[in-house]
């Protein structure tokens, strides 16, 4: 009886083991993954940033610098549309601070509009 009893024991100890490895195994693998993605973004990060140094003025990129401070979502979001727009041949480089400021006021969320109503 002993003898079949380490013998599911040490079944269910390999079974353990195995299943131990598979998630190691895949732990793995999305960590790479996630590595992956963030050495991308990294790089289109940097290639944001190479573009705005010429398609920016300096007194735009500090603007800028200091939207993304405040919201980095937003300053990205700004980026790909200056970039955007650069393609499309809607300015010419570098874009100053005022076409900055245009640019951001129409990207922004109107708060003038909002209107309440007492009841």
């Amino acid at each position: 009886m002993s003898t079949s009893h380490d013998e599911e024991l040490a079944i269910l100890r390999e079974q353990r083991r195995a299943a131990l490895q598979q998630q190691l195994e895949a732990q793995a693998t999305q960590q790479a993954e996630a590595e992956v993605q963030a050495q991308q973004a990294q790089l289109a990060a940097a290639q944001l940033d190479t573009a705005m140094r010429s398609l920016l003025s300096n007194d735009a990129r500090s603007r800028l610098a200091t939207v993304a401070m405040a919201t980095p979502t937003r300053a990205s979001s700004i980026k790909q549309t200056i970039v955007q727009l650069h393609n499309e041949g809607k300015f010419t480089p570098p874009m100053s601070d005022e076409q900055l400021k245009q640019l951001l006021l129409s990207q922004s969320k109107s708060r003038r509009s909002a209107s309440i109503r007492r009841i």
